[in-house]
């Protein structure tokens, strides 16, 4: 079977866009030529150059920025749609909603919270969906994302939307990307706390020392969008992922999140029949230059990534326009990932030695 990458590459030579896969080639052999010859985090960044969807660059080590670079006119405090990326701030907005008990947990059933908004006569099934299977993407409901997603944003109740849609699977079955889910994550928030998840999210982390958020789509009842259509800066979600990278705690020590709750995130609970990388809540999990990496994925290449055992969060962002390269520039971008691991880990060895 033709896997994705390749099949992009030959769609890309069947448009017409030969000129467009020779850059990338190109920045693969970049990428492996500097993992092969040890290039420092500057050239690393370098060659990145030659990624034209690229946009921005922000890598910290141990709590400090150690790069921070723009391409084509781009900044990384200027707030970008960091598109899906924002399913995983909605993750950690429900596990504070948890720590402060405000939702009795993972277990909870969502019917009661969203009754109003239930069809007139519900599937018993959605008495079966919880707050955990709408992190993991394990509703068992028909997506609203890919080609759903235009009719259900023209829809005049997003959430009713979403809680009316047949059912595909079972409640915690196969993982079913769905932006409807942690939409209904955002309902959710909005219902228990009195507030808006917005609102939430710039009190719950006002200890975060450069997090904000910029524009932020609603949904018809004025609910803020669940997992997509968020403005954040590449300095702020990279603020909000030095958050899990240091167990929860804000830089001045104040708790944010609890460790449990990153705990309980970072363990896989499904994989993405895309891509086989495992999810949590509202992290991917998977391997990059012989680390575990978590990561955030916004489409086009708006990346959080944070790599535990090399004390490393790095953000990446791209144009989010739509193009038919996403994937593979999403398996460049992580290319690019264990290039800067492999010049930083070179700068730690030859650190010890003097």
């Amino acid at each position: 079977m033709m896997d994705s990458s390749t099949a992009t590459r030959r769609t890309l030579l069947q448009g017409g866009s030969a000129a467009l896969l020779g850059t990338m080639l190109h920045f693969t052999g970049l990428v492996r030529s500097a993992s092969a010859q040890n290039y420092t985090l500057e050239q690393v960044l370098e060659n990145a150059d030659a990624l034209t969807a690229l946009e921005t660059v922000l890598v910290a080590k141990g709590g400090e920025v150690v790069a921070e670079r723009g391409y084509n006119g781009h900044s990384a405090t200027v707030p970008t749609n960091i598109k899906s990326a924002s399913k995983t701030v909605m993750s950690a907005l429900v596990g504070i909603a948890i720590d402060r008990g405000m939702l009795s947990g993972t277990d909870q059933p969502i019917i009661e919270i969203l009754r109003d908004d239930m069809p007139a006569d519900p599937d018993p099934r959605l008495s079966e969906i919880t707050i955990g299977h709408l992190l993991s993407m394990q509703a068992g409901l028909q997506r609203t994302s890919g080609a759903n997603y235009g009719s259900w944003v023209a829809s005049s109740n997003w959430v009713r939307n979403a809680l009316s849609r047949p059912f595909v699977d079972e409640p915690g079955g196969d993982m079913l990307y769905s932006t409807g889910s942690s939409h209904l994550l955002s309902a959710i928030l909005t219902k228990v706390t009195g507030k808006s998840t917005r609102a939430n999210a710039l009190d719950w982390f006002a200890a975060v020392d450069g997090f904000g958020i910029g524009g932020w789509d609603r949904d018809p009842q004025g609910i803020y969008l669940g997992g997509n259509q968020m403005a954040m800066s590449p300095r702020s979600l990279l603020a909000f992922g030095e958050v899990y990278r240091n167990h929860g705690q804000a830089a001045d020590g104040t708790q944010v999140v609890s460790a449990d709750w990153i705990r309980q995130s970072w363990t896989a609970r499904t994989r993405s029949r895309y891509t086989g990388d495992g999810y949590g809540y509202g992290w991917f999990l998977g391997r990059i230059n012989g680390a575990d990496v978590r990561y955030a994925w916004g489409y086009g290449g708006q990346m959080l990534y944070v790599v535990p055992d090399h004390d490393l969060t790095v953000v990446m962002t791209s144009d989010a326009n739509p193009r038919r390269t996403t994937i593979t520039h999403r398996d460049d971008l992580h290319q690019l990932l264990g290039s800067i691991i492999t010049a930083l880990s070179g700068d730690d060895k030859a650190a010890s030695r003097s």
